[in-house]
């Protein structure tokens, strides 16, 4: 369900690529102001055309709550000043390119604006949070907020504190991602790739291994992944699929849990991506989608 901000708060985007530009129509949506940044104002032009094309895509599908493409549009508001931006937010929400250096620019720079109370979140896939804060003076208040793409489409958004962030910002954040129709989930710790891309990455990897040990074709592959895993795992949970799969989470565990182990330890070493099966599944993906 979406709720709405009955008091008109405002979130500050920083970045006006396309993850700044769905960030800004999921707030817009919620009933938020929104300020998108960006040094050049050639792009925040580019940013406001294109968060109004967005919007009218949404409400074209019925997913802007009976609201008007316009009247939400009218919440967006663009600007190349960052102290413009960051004035009287409560939340924002970085996206700028995946570079270590970069995000540590951006984030001093967000830090000399930055009140005591807003939160400071990062769109990052995969650099974690202590990487790019730890010289702050507002570091507490800092934290990832990674979407999935299209975020208006795929609501999952994982939110990875640092060791230093403060646990009221990870319950503000979670809060605040609820209220915008998004669907959380919160890392407990750091860790490299994050929780969807490390389940991402070992389901490519074994398809990998599949297809490069003459196992299976890559075109059988992707059908093992369509026609079975895909449909259960596309409303259901993999613990919960576990649950279900026999009487109770104890049970399969007990049934399957050996033969679990004994097959996930033929999965290693981890492969390249490269050579010569690079070639195969590359023939293969051009054959079927030209």
């Amino acid at each position: 369900p979406l709720f709405r901000s009955e008091k008109g708060e405002k979130v500050a985007i920083i970045g006006s690529g396309l993850i700044g530009r769905c960030w800004a129509t999921l707030f817009a949506r919620a009933g938020y102001l929104v300020s998108i940044y960006d040094i050049d104002s050639e792009q925040v032009k580019g940013a406001l055309a294109a968060t109004l094309a967005i919007l009218e895509d949404i409400e074209s599908q019925d997913l802007l709550g009976g609201q008007e493409a316009s009247e939400v549009h009218k919440r967006i508001q663009g600007t190349n000043e960052l102290e413009d931006a960051l004035k009287e937010a409560i939340h924002v929400q970085e996206c700028v390119p995946e570079v270590v250096d970069l995000k540590r620019k951006v984030f001093s720079q967000l830090d000399r604006f930055a009140s005591d109370t807003v939160v400071l979140a990062s769109s990052t896939s995969c650099i974690v949070p202590s990487l790019f804060t730890d010289e702050l003076k507002h570091r507490s208040q800092c934290i990832v907020a990674h979407p999935v793409n299209p975020p208006y489409y795929i609501p999952l958004v994982e939110l990875v504190p640092a060791p230093w962030t403060n646990p009221d910002v990870v319950k503000r954040t979670r809060a605040l991602m609820s209220n915008i129709g998004q669907a959380p989930v919160t890392l407990n710790k750091e860790v490299n790739g994050f929780v969807l891309n490390r389940l991402q990455y070992a389901l490519i990897m074994e398809a990998w291994r599949l297809v490069e040990d003459g196992i299976c074709s890559p075109e059988d592959v992707d059908t093992a992944m369509v026609e079975g895993l895909a449909q259960r795992y596309s409303f259901m949970g993999i613990f919960e699929t576990m649950h279900l799969n026999a009487d109770g989470m104890k049970d399969y565990c007990e049934r399957y849990g050996a033969n679990i182990k004994t097959v996930c330890e033929t999965q290693s070493p981890a492969r390249d991506l490269s050579g010569d099966t690079l070639s195969v599944v590359n023939s293969a993906m051009e054959r079927r989608v030209p």
